[in-house]
């Protein structure tokens, strides 16, 4: 399972320099907008101390990370929504995705030039969420049209998804994005197939210089970041605070020097490992491992999957054919040592393809096709 993030904000914001941190893909980076004109693409692994101690416990062959991939959207501007800056090509690059890091700028650099000549990262974050409102309500004004039309000839399901319809609009039109409106788990899914951009989770980026990163990782270090947590913490959404520049200078080093590189910094992680362990948890998503002396895996499924679910994150066969599955937590796994002395303690468990499964179990599936 590979989920899909975009990174969008205004242009010269530090996405493509985050983007390049996080995939060192190699996107292209200028002082000017519209630099990114197609989406950047590249996978990143998501950092987990759980598959590293697996690893470190079996020394298997292979040890394969969770990945998430990360699309670099080209800087939205004020009008994008009527195909401003190229506007209509780039969101529909953001429909494609299930969540979105909006990057926003919170430094003052004199040198790099902002789109509106000024710094305010609330007046930014509202200039994006306009443009996607915008968007998504020419998106529901035509469906809403030709429902009203089923809806006269007496259909009562047309009548219904109507109205709430209207509802929906009528939040855009006060401002309010459709992931924050007081919807119910039917009327979403009613919505998924519009596919409507402010319905997706949003996770925010606050840009900062490299001498106010290790502050503005707490609440009253810097005033900006502090703007950005008001609204983050409004809506539920996710936010790091990381460095563009800091990261850049990461992705080059190897691990011994990112470690010391950090400490002098006051910093235990990297910001980029805090973004897409951010950007995993906002999808609701969790992992679980399967471990041996060929390869040590962790694999990516949703809060609240099954074993049956599980088994087919690996492979449809697993899932056609569905025996059982055999379970250990994590911890049990490690304080024993391995699935053998696991087993002989009594701490593996046989589960059904009804099994909720645990974030971090370790698994084995008995299959037959």
């Amino acid at each position: 399972m590979t989920v899909r993030c975009g990174i969008v904000g205004l242009p010269n914001v530090g996405k493509s320099t985050i983007f390049n941190a996080l995939t060192a893909a190699g996107a292209q980076m200028a002082n000017y907008p519209f630099c990114t004109i197609e989406p950047n693409q590249g996978m990143v692994a998501v950092h987990d101390p759980r598959l590293e101690a697996l690893t470190a416990l079996l020394h298997p062959k292979r040890k394969i990370p969770a990945v998430m991939e990360f699309l670099d959207i080209a800087g939205l501007v004020r009008g994008a929504s009527k195909g401003e800056g190229l506007g209509n090509q780039f969101l529909g690059h953001i429909r494609q995705v299930e969540a979105i890091a909006h990057v926003v700028r919170c430094f003052i650099d004199d040198d790099i030039t902002h789109v509106h000549n000024r710094v305010h990262p609330v007046d930014d974050i509202q200039v994006i969420d306009t443009e996607l409102m915008l968007a998504d309500l020419a998106s529901l004004e035509k469906r809403h049209k030709a429902i009203v039309q089923r809806s006269r000839s007496g259909d009562k399901e047309a009548k219904t998804l109507a109205t709430m319809y209207e509802g929906v609009m009528q939040g855009l039109n006060d401002g309010v994005p459709v992931r924050r409106q007081k919807l119910t788990p039917a009327d979403r899914e009613a919505l998924r197939d519009l596919f409507l951009l402010t319905a997706k989770p949003v996770l925010y980026v606050c840009n900062v210089a490299e001498q106010e990163v290790a502050a503005a990782q707490q609440p009253g270090g810097n005033a900006m970041v502090d703007s950005v947590r008001a609204i983050a913490d409004a809506e539920g959404a996710g936010m790091v605070a990381i460095c563009g520049a800091i990261e850049a200078e990461i992705s080059e080093l190897n691990e011994d020097e990112t470690r010391l590189f950090l400490q002098d910094l006051g910093l235990t992680e990297s910001g980029l490992d805090r973004l897409v362990r951010s950007a995993y948890h906002l999808l609701g998503l969790m992992t679980f491992f399967t471990a041996g002396p060929q390869e040590t895996r962790a694999w990516t499924i949703g809060q609240g999957a099954s074993a049956y679910d599980a088994a087919g994150a690996i492979h449809s066969d697993f899932q056609r054919g569905f025996i059982r599955a055999e379970v250990i937590a994590y911890a049990d796994y490690i304080a024993c040592g391995g699935e053998l002395a696991a087993k002989e303690k009594g701490l593996m468990r046989v589960e059904g393809r009804d099994y909720p499964v645990v974030d971090g179990d370790i698994m084995h599936f008995r299959f037959n096709v």
